[in-house]
């Protein structure tokens, strides 16, 4: 991997490498873009393969919060780290105080907050060696709930898009990935009268959500398969890919899930096959809402109204997509990439 040429590619300013051997710590930041103001987001924490998977996916994840936070009107950059590492490990001040250590060297371009394999617990050792640190039990706490609810209205606005009302009464939902953020958008749409099918790797959500929701439960391999009004995928990324769009039975893919399709093209592939696509980084911005908001010193009723908002934004993506004939995916990027040039526009014309 030309890690320079990788970076220059997707426009990205720094990737940073952190070593504590004597702790096992390893961990990466990466700063994709500062127009709009500080890189905020989530760390991960997870087992990669290679070192080379996790600079992809630091690299990918950070990108995606530069257009996350741009598209949903927010004055921050995209950001994100990832901890390379068992996630179930019981030790765990050392690896995240290391990883505070390495957030305080970049002296406030990068605030990082929870994410996969991460929780607010983690974030209070992060906070022992930085102040760049939101998420925190006594701010905003865990974002799952708002991430839920700012993906319940985005599937909303989709049904609205598609079918003229939003209501979402006996509406069949595929959720992919019943955790934190998938529990909660179960618990919203149910509410809301959706017939629900789940699936996740951990039996023990899947069996939680069918004893508390009602849902019928289905193998991991046959989600792609079932045949629904929505597929809400909420785990891990690249599950719109060649083999699954040759299974989907659903008009509308719109879920809490990062980085899910697995290649940009898929995006086109979605459009030209009828499928409604509500771009991840879009319809997953809640949770940047909630930590957004605690910096602000917003109240809990202003983040998630903010959330909210997702509602809207989709709606003028689909109709942009739709006047310029293109995907949603990439009517999503024109517009994030707008609002970026113009504020590096406005910050030139005051130098």
């Amino acid at each position: 991997m030309e890690i320079f040429e990788v970076m220059a590619k997707r426009g990205h300013e720094q990737l940073v490498f952190w070593s504590e051997p004597s702790i096992g710590y390893r961990g990466l930041i990466a700063i994709h873009d500062t127009t709009l103001g500080p890189a905020l987001g989530g760390t991960r924490f997870w087992d990669y393969a290679s070192d080379a998977e996790a600079v992809t996916d630091v690299l990918r994840l950070s990108r995606g919060m530069t257009y996350k936070a741009a598209i949903t009107g927010l004055n921050l950059g995209g950001g994100k780290s990832v901890i390379i590492g068992d996630n179930r490990t019981m030790e765990r001040e050392m690896v995240f105080r290391a990883h505070g250590r390495a957030v305080e060297s970049l002296k406030g371009r990068y605030i990082t907050a929870e994410d996969v394999g991460t929780s607010v617990d983690d974030m209070e050792y992060v906070r022992m060696e930085t102040t760049s640190v939101t998420g925190l039990k006594e701010g905003s706490g865990d974002p799952s709930p708002i991430t839920a609810y700012g993906v319940y209205r985005g599937i909303k606005a989709c049904v609205q898009f598609r079918y003229g009302d939003d209501s979402l009464e006996g509406k069949h939902v595929v959720v992919q990935g019943v955790g934190h953020v998938g529990y909660y958008l179960c618990e919203d749409l149910v509410a809301d009268g959706v017939r629900l099918t789940v699936t996740d790797i951990d039996e023990g959500r899947v069996q939680r959500v069918v004893d508390d929701f009602g849902a019928t439960a289905v193998a991991a391999e046959e989600v792609a398969q079932v045949n629904a009004d929505i597929y809400a995928p909420c785990a891990l990324g690249a599950v719109i890919n060649d083999d699954t769009l040759g299974q989907l039975k659903v008009g509308i893919v719109a879920g809490a899930a990062n980085n899910q399709l697995a290649e940009r093209r898929h995006g086109q592939v979605l459009h030209d096959q009828g499928i409604l696509y509500a771009p991840d980084y879009v319809i997953n911005a809640g949770g940047l809402c909630n930590v957004y908001g605690e910096l602000q010193g917003w109240t809990p009723e202003q983040s998630k109204k903010k959330a909210g908002a997702i509602y809207d934004t989709l709606l003028r993506i689909f109709t942009r997509a739709q006047s310029d004939e293109i995907s949603t995916s990439a009517a999503a990027d024109r517009v994030a990439r707008q609002r970026i040039n113009e504020a590096r526009d406005l910050r030139r014309s005051h130098i």
